[in-house]
């Protein structure tokens, strides 16, 4: 079996997610005896992954090693380490290198004042590649230091096969994530209060020096899937349609990564993802 296939991945199981008798007969043939638990799952994702939140098992991949541009999902990696180096209320005077980000943004402009808090949801439901230069030269002093930083803390986290080149995931010559990697930074993410409070937002109202508006998340899993918690779009021509969404139902939560999609595709790949782990792996 190789990263190409379609793979469930089913090892270390307790009593309670495979009957004794199963457990027995799986021990003695290697074989994977739950028809339910072992049904293929077709996406339209080159890669794609599903992890348990809680112990980070990966339930099933397709290509999870498969190196490709992450787009604004690399914004997850750069939330995390933010949070990790500044205080949301912590004020960022905008620098110039910001307010001339292309792309998405949220049109800031040079000299304004804006808390560290604000900054992470223009970034994070807004996709303001302005935004994140900016919380990038303040956690870090520049942005080439806190890619440095960004990269130290995905290999801290064994997500070892990722190469990240800016905070802001525009196309960039090496720039590489893999659905494993992704799904084990978003793990971590997770693990911080203060962004899955920003992710879980559906809209927020803005305003700043040139722009004011309403910031709406991207993610529809929010209004379309029960028990969804948020995480991170992304979209380029180079990257096609990406999508970390993850979903949390009583104890249990997992967490879907979609890469290299199409944005129709996508939500049903994420859809198709998250219910395997709650019909098949969740505690009853």
């Amino acid at each position: 079996m190789t990263d190409s296939d379609y793979q469930p991945l089913y090892t270390n199981f307790s009593s309670r997610t495979l009957p004794t008798v199963g457990l027995l007969l799986a021990w003695a043939t290697g074989i994977c005896v739950s028809a339910a638990r072992g049904v293929e799952i077709k996406i339209a994702g080159q890669a794609a992954v599903l992890m348990e939140t809680r112990g980070g098992k990966i339930l099933w991949q397709r290509n999870q090693n498969l190196y490709l541009a992450p787009d604004s999902t690399t914004k997850i990696l750069t939330a995390l380490v933010v949070l990790e180096r500044s205080n949301a209320g912590d004020i960022v005077t905008i620098p110039a290198e910001a307010a001339r980000a292309t792309g998405g943004t949220v049109r800031l402009q040079t000299g304004e004042r804006l808390s560290v808090e604000q900054l992470l949801y223009g970034m994070m439901l807004g996709s303001a590649n302005d935004a994140a230069i900016a919380l990038a030269i303040h956690a870090g002093g520049s942005v080439e230091k806190f890619v440095g930083l960004m990269n130290d803390k995905a290999r801290s986290l064994g997500a070892l096969r990722s190469s990240f080149r800016n905070p802001t995931g525009l196309p960039q010559k090496g720039h590489v994530t893999t659905a494993r990697d992704l799904a084990m930074i978003t793990r971590a993410a997770l693990a911080n209060v203060e962004f899955r409070k920003i992710v879980a937002a559906k809209n927020l109202p803005w305003k700043s020096a040139k722009w004011q508006d309403e910031l709406k998340n991207s993610n529809v899993l929010l209004k379309t899937y029960h028990g969804a918690i948020g995480i991170k779009t992304g979209q380029t021509s180079e990257a096609g349609f990406c999508l970390v969404a993850a979903a949390a139902r009583g104890e249990e939560s997992f967490i879907a990564v979609i890469l290299k999609s199409t944005e129709k595709s996508g939500w049903q790949d994420a859809k198709k993802l998250l219910d395997h782990g709650f019909k098949n792996f969740a505690a009853k």
